[in-house]
């Protein structure tokens, strides 16, 4: 069984393309903390990337942006291609099935399909810390 399941912020705005048969995808990166401090007591954090198809692709580039947190559920993939300059590259990269807009643009709680989420849940999820844009790596 290939499944996981992420909450996490996005790093950037998401990135929209179409393949050459007009179907979209778009890719984010999720910053997801670690349960648990390292040695210095801090703790660490994870970014994976992200990729949606089709509509969903479109609801993600249409409702998520720099900072907005995210639940995504999918298949992890890997893959590789040589590079410029002949080594072989390998991406780690999670296919999304699902995403949950747990904030948006609009600051609503909102799922892929746009159907409204009970506030519960919300308040449920928003124990997770915040990731400062001053932490990120780029």
């Amino acid at each position: 069984m290939n499944k996981v399941i992420l909450i996490g912020n996005l790093t950037k705005d998401p990135e929209i393309s179409t393949t050459q048969s007009g179907i979209s995808v778009c890719k984010f990166t999720l910053a997801i903390s670690r349960r648990f401090t390292n040695a210095e007591g801090e703790r660490e954090t994870d970014f994976i990337n992200i990729v949606t198809w089709r509509t969903l692709a479109d609801n993600c580039h249409r409702f998520l942006k720099k900072g907005s947190k995210a639940a995504v559920v999918g298949m992890v993939q890997t893959r590789s291609y040589e590079g410029n300059d002949g080594t072989k590259r390998y991406i780690t990269e999670v296919v999304a099935d699902e995403v949950e807009f747990i904030s948006t643009k609009t600051g609503e709680s909102r799922s892929s399909d746009g159907e409204d989420k009970a506030s519960s849940h919300k308040d449920e999820v928003s124990t997770l810390e915040p990731i400062d844009d001053n932490d990120l790596p780029f």
